[in-house]
């Protein structure tokens, strides 16, 4: 029997609590399982933002458990994720503050945030960041270039157009499938650009009535 992958998602305290919904949605599924981390300032944000008292995973999954979801507290370093030995398949911090990316760029690891980001990073694991600050500043865009260079991803929470988005669901939708690209996890949400090339315009100019030649 194939065991389940193991994905971490840490909710920090940016805003976009949002965002960590979605993304725990986009998780639900029943070949994955999801070690959730909650930050002392994600809480607030959790209860600013979707009003949720505690961060219950069921009530900020706001939809049936297909899946498998292990709520852990943001102190306990000696978690299982906190080890190298331990297989996880990436993580991603949603939203990502600027405090975390900090932390996490220079090497901390106090809290089982940063401690599980340091190990992804060593294990050479994917590891995405969600910032979602704006304008960013000298001090942030140097983090963002250490991480990098460390082998993370910094994904800012910028959503394209080109679906004609009708909500903010939509644009919500459109970053955090992007997010579970980047973790090379499948997911239902239509985000793909079909341009030139694409298996869908293909399809399309397969069907589609051709012109008379003018010179017959």
């Amino acid at each position: 029997m194939v065991d389940k992958r193991n994905i971490i998602l840490a909710v920090t305290g940016a805003s976009g609590a949002v965002y960590a919904r979605r993304i725990l949605q986009g998780l639900n599924q029943p070949d994955l399982r999801t070690y959730l981390i909650v930050s002392p300032a994600g809480r607030r944000l959790l209860h600013e933002e979707l009003g949720l008292e505690t961060p219950d995973a069921v009530r900020l999954l706001g939809e049936p458990v297909r899946g498998e979801i292990v709520s852990l507290p943001a102190n306990d370093v000696g978690a299982c994720i906190a080890s190298g030995s331990f297989q996880t398949h990436g993580m991603v911090l949603a939203p990502c503050s600027s405090n975390k990316l900090a932390q996490i760029a220079h090497g901390l690891g106090d809290n089982l945030i940063t401690r599980a980001a340091q190990v992804v990073l060593k294990e050479r694991r994917p590891l995405v960041l969600l910032h979602r600050e704006m304008p960013l500043g000298l001090i942030e865009l140097r983090n963002m270039v250490q991480l990098t260079e460390a082998g993370a991803v910094v994904c800012p929470a910028s959503p394209g157009f080109y679906m004609n988005p009708r909500s903010i669901d939509d644009l919500v939708t459109m970053v955090c499938g992007r997010v579970l690209d980047l973790l090379r996890i499948a997911h239902p949400w239509k985000i793909r650009w079909n341009g030139a090339g694409s298996p869908e315009n293909r399809a399309s100019a397969a069907t589609a009535p051709q012109a008379e030649d003018p010179k017959s």
